[in-house]
């Protein structure tokens, strides 16, 4: 007898059973990492890493970008959307009351957002500053955010208060780029690089801070139709940074080591 429709796992469930595909979903739930990189965190050979993330890519759990810093790298990247997505439609599929609300809601009025975040880019200039006024925007004031670079430009790029200001309201119009050694000495929860060559060169800072990167393309890289103000670029970096942004607020309105999904269990 041919099984239902109803009788097959749904995609989600059937790729995140596996033990190693769970370890990789996992590693890649908060930031970017290459194949060597996730060889060690999981304790896999790279064969076998790579015929995993080859499952998840097809699935479109899972997205592969070339390094902007080292063209010869990838970086793999979780897609938040359509793992919300899927994990959604595979409670539907079992039961229509199950449905899951896949996007997570921004700070609550009565959540007390106490992560201090640090965003890094090389220019400051338009990657990191979108990040540290979104953060700032949807944590509702309840975040210490703060943005630097290794190389500041002298001003913050057109496009990037463009695109803030035409999506979302803000207005970073007087902001201007700093650079990462005027932050000597402040303490940060997290420090989440946003471009492939900084986090190369990204120093150390006080009390141990998690270390999370987010490969998102330089939106003003020369020769490309994004250098000018108004490119699409800027609105495709603005939109990927606002979807890893609105996923990284449940995160920090719980201390670390504190499981949001454990607790709802309790």
């Amino acid at each position: 007898m041919v099984p239902s429709a109803q009788a097959v796992p749904p995609v989600f469930l059937r790729l995140a059973a596996h033990a190693v595909r769970w370890r990789l979903l996992s590693e890649l739930a908060y930031g970017d990492l290459r194949v060597r990189e996730l060889v060690a965190l999981v304790g896999e050979p790279q064969n076998v890493i790579s015929y995993h993330l080859r499952l998840l890519r097809s699935a479109g759990l899972v997205a592969a970008r070339r390094s902007s810093h080292d063209g010869r790298d990838s970086y793999y990247r979780l897609d938040l959307e359509r793992c919300a997505d899927t994990l959604a439609g595979a409670g539907t599929a079992l039961h229509p009351a199950l449905r899951l609300v896949p996007a997570p809601p921004a700070a609550a009025a009565g959540d007390a957002v106490t992560s201090s975040v640090l965003f890094v880019c090389t220019g400051n200039s338009a990657r990191s500053p979108v990040a540290e006024a979104l953060l700032r925007h949807r944590a509702g004031g309840r975040a210490d955010v703060a943005s630097a670079g290794s190389h500041p430009k002298p001003r913050t790029h057109p496009g990037a208060v463009r695109v803030l200001r035409r999506r979302y309201g803000i207005d970073i119009a007087d902001r201007r780029p700093r650079h990462l050694d005027t932050l000597n000495g402040r303490r940060f929860d997290y420090v989440i690089s946003l471009c492939d060559k900084v986090r190369e060169v990204c120093p150390e800072f006080g009390d141990h801070p998690r270390r999370l990167h987010w490969s998102i393309p330089d939106p003003a890289a020369p020769g490309d139709e994004t250098g000018q103000a108004g490119g699409p670029a800027f609105e495709r970096a603005a939109a990927e940074i606002d979807t890893r942004i609105r996923y990284l607020l449940p995160v920090l309105t719980h201390p670390a080591g504190e499981n949001p999904a454990e607790e709802a269990q309790s």
